[in-house]
């Protein structure tokens, strides 16, 4: 009973109940399998993390917010979600060229989050749900794989970009979700293509949470944002799967 007791009193509870909610969320989303609901879904984070890196990347410019509004507006409606980023860049790269105000960032925006969200949407439009919860299962299992493989065995430092990660971790994390992927993958594809993809998947989402880390660690700052109670920001929660995600699809539509 004291154990318990000490156990609730240690607990983060703004970060439990977020977590809960936010689990709560993405089980509903899932069972629902709407493309309206789940288009909202992905587009309200999108948004979210959209602001945070622009904050992240000290840009001041309130038109861009507009245009990534705008190209996830249009996405509704495009049947490859993927290919609005080429066509965004090529547009953006075109105006600043020809206004002679030429700023790099503003590329970085369409590259990072924009186009992994775009492939988080076209993972969905393509490959249904059931892929969508792949993806899920597969980052997840990282994160809490590395995370307490990390604890208990953690030595040898993976990153100078994210001092608390190990290798030990990484590869912990990575195992524990290229099994249990593989498991889910395999009703969908070959037993050799689900463990490839839920490896190569894993592995992605470790570089995703690290370039997250590196653009927080330029902008000294310890997360993205406050909008989640205990979690940070909305980009701090989903920056695995903006690597994970693009994987994902060129995999499924390359090998599957």
């Amino acid at each position: 009973m004291a154990q318990t007791e000490n156990w609730l009193q240690r607990l983060d509870k703004p970060r439990f109940v977020t977590g809960t909610i936010l689990f709560a969320i993405v089980v509903l989303i899932g069972v629902i399998d709407n493309f309206i609901l789940t288009w909202l879904f992905l587009g309200a984070a999108f948004l979210f993390s959209f602001y945070e890196t622009m904050k992240l990347m000290r840009i001041d410019d309130n038109r861009l917010y507009g245009y990534a509004t705008l190209l996830w507006g249009i996405s509704f409606f495009y049947s490859n979600p993927d290919d609005l980023f080429f066509l965004a860049s090529i547009i953006s790269v075109s105006w600043m060229v020809y206004k002679n105000d030429f700023h790099l960032k503003n590329i970085y925006l369409f590259l990072y989050p924009t186009a992994s969200f775009l492939f988080l949407l076209a993972l969905y439009k393509g490959f249904g749900m059931d892929a969508m919860v792949w993806l899920v299962i597969v980052v997840a299992l990282t994160d809490t794989g590395a995370y307490f493989t990390g604890k208990a065995f953690g030595k040898t430092p993976f990153s100078s970009v994210s001092p608390k990660k190990t290798w030990e971790g990484v590869v912990g994390g990575v195992l524990l979700a290229t099994v249990a992927g593989a498991i889910y993958g395999v009703a969908f594809v070959s037993p050799i293509l689900s463990v490839l993809i839920s490896f190569t998947v894993a592995f992605a989402s470790i570089f995703g949470d690290l370039f997250e880390s590196y653009l927080k660690r330029q902008a000294n700052v310890k997360d993205s944002g406050n909008v989640l109670p205990g979690h940070g920001g909305v980009l701090d929660r989903v920056d695995g799967y903006l690597f994970a995600g693009v994987l994902m699809v060129i995999l499924l539509r390359g090998l599957a």
